[in-house]
């Protein structure tokens, strides 16, 4: 079997754009990845054909040759979107590896450790501003079964917040606490706006209401920062999905510097790449909770990790981005109960494009600052 095309789909998906990568086959199978990345898709299309030179007359079974020559072999290497291109062209490599041996990628990689994948919720609290509209759809969120719920009540912070808001963003935690009762989980994301004080303060404002993690409480790009927060710190602190490749999780894990890591299947290297960071963080005893804020391609990825590795926790989910999410695949990924995700079950990640919702989805323009506001 040969690799005879290597082509991108760019589908507008709500606030951010999806980035579809196919890759064809002579013996007509097509594997399906994803490269979603928010405000930079053209320059990951690029990147993907880039590669597709290299790629195209290969034979797709060839995975981890492949990866290492599409990683090292161009010399300058890592980053979001060169990482992005080879995760969903390395995504789709397994899925016609699953295809044409007739079962899941997730088969291939150890075998499922669990019988159904627990999710978190995001993007549940649509356009609400106020603690009491956050506390009534975290409320209705919960009653249709979820049992985890993200957001980040810090949306209008830079680096520092008023304290005002600081005020009202603890005021939105706790209402949701008190509407959603003790059992719910809440995971709080902080988005990396923070410098060091300022962090501090929000995790001690947030111990009483018994958090599962505050994620990026630090932006990713010193480690030492985020090990000495981690001293301190009172709750469970998440980070990783602005981090590529097992090489930028070594000081994450050796420094002690999170409790939970986010490698993020879009943008970390793929599959087993992602498979090879859970591993180096199993053996720190830290749990895997991946990153999710793409399309259901990337959620279809992500889910074969999930069901396989032993140390993960909880999958990011966002099924209200577009009411035609699971129009996109012929086979959407099947949720039970809300908050949890069934094992897939069906040859390499278990999905196909439908091209004709697609293609009434064309790319659409979408920048979206890291930060809401300046003081």
């Amino acid at each position: 079997m040969k690799i005879t095309k290597v082509e991108t789909r760019v589908v507008h998906g709500g606030w951010r754009n999806w980035v579809f990568i196919l890759v064809r086959t002579d013996a007509g199978l097509t594997g399906y990845g994803e490269a979603s990345i928010r405000s930079h898709e053209q320059a990951v299309v690029a990147a993907v054909n880039d590669m597709a030179r290299y790629l195209e007359g290969q034979d797709p079974f060839r995975i981890e040759d492949h990866w290492q020559m599409l990683y090292r072999g161009f010399h300058w290497r890592g980053g979001p979107i060169l990482l992005s291109a080879l995760s969903g062209i390395e995504q789709a490599l397994w899925d016609i590896l699953g295809k044409s041996l007739g079962v899941p990628v997730h088969a291939l990689l150890g075998g499922p450790c669990r019988d159904r994948i627990r999710a978190y919720a995001n993007g549940w609290f649509g356009d609400a501003s106020t603690p009491d509209e956050f506390a009534r759809r975290a409320a209705d969120t919960v009653a249709r079964g979820w049992t985890a719920l993200k957001w980040n009540p810090f949306r209008s912070a830079d680096r520092w917040q008023r304290r005002d808001q600081f005020h009202d963003a603890i005021a939105c935690v706790r209402a949701v606490r008190e509407a959603v009762g003790p059992h719910v989980d809440l995971l709080i994301e902080t988005h990396g706006l923070f410098e060091a004080p300022m962090a501090q303060r929000v995790l001690t404002a947030l111990e009483p209401f018994d958090v599962f993690f505050v994620e990026e409480p630090l932006p990713p790009e010193n480690v030492q920062a985020m090990a000495a927060l981690k001293r301190t710190a009172r709750v469970p602190i998440a980070a990783g999905e602005r981090r590529y490749t097992k090489y930028g999780f070594v000081d994450l894990l050796e420094q002690h510097a999170v409790d939970v890591i986010q490698p993020d299947v879009c943008h970390c290297g793929g599959i087993l790449e992602l498979k090879k960071i859970a591993a180096m963080a199993e053996a720190h005893y830290v749990g895997v909770a991946p990153h999710n804020s793409g399309g259901p391609i990337g959620t279809a990825a992500s889910l074969q990790i999930d069901a396989c590795t032993p140390n993960f926790l909880i999958q990011e989910c966002d099924p209200w981005d577009v009411p035609w999410r699971d129009e996109i695949l012929t086979h959407p990924v099947e949720v039970l109960d809300g908050g949890y995700f069934t094992i897939p079950a069906r040859p390499g990640l278990g999905v196909e494009l439908d091209e004709k919702v697609a293609l009434a989805h064309p790319y659409q323009p979408v920048d979206l600052p890291a930060y809401a506001v300046r003081h």
